[in-house]
């Protein structure tokens, strides 16, 4: 998946939406003003998984601790597009809604995802 693709799928997510916080080359997308995934300039991507996706994907290799997100159980893929599109795609899935979890009930009713 390029990064026009990652950006397709994330923002067809429920109440999701794109910051720059950092410059423009990087691509934060937010649900309730929380980041669940990141592109980078040079095009690799992170993003939140629960505690087991963590272990799975960093143990086998297919997915290394992000840099600065490590103790909250993010992973980055240096090319998202040696990952199957299907494959990706539901682990953003994962990362927004692990994320909508996380906020305030009132907050997630405001945003229509409760």
């Amino acid at each position: 998946m390029d990064r026009q693709g990652v950006k397709q799928v994330c923002l067809a997510l429920p109440a999701a939406t794109l910051d720059h916080p950092w410059d423009p080359d990087h691509d934060a997308y937010k649900v309730g003003g929380k980041m669940f995934a990141v592109i980078g300039g040079m095009g690799g991507i992170s993003f939140k998984v629960s505690d087991i996706a963590y272990e799975v994907l960093t143990e086998s290799g297919r997915a290394k601790p992000a840099p600065y997100l490590t103790r909250a159980k993010w992973v980055n893929l240096d090319d998202p597009s040696d990952w199957p599109d299907d494959e990706l795609a539901e682990h953003l899935k994962i990362a927004h809604s692990l994320i909508a979890a996380k906020l305030t009930r009132k907050v997630r009713r405001e945003l229509g995802l409760d």
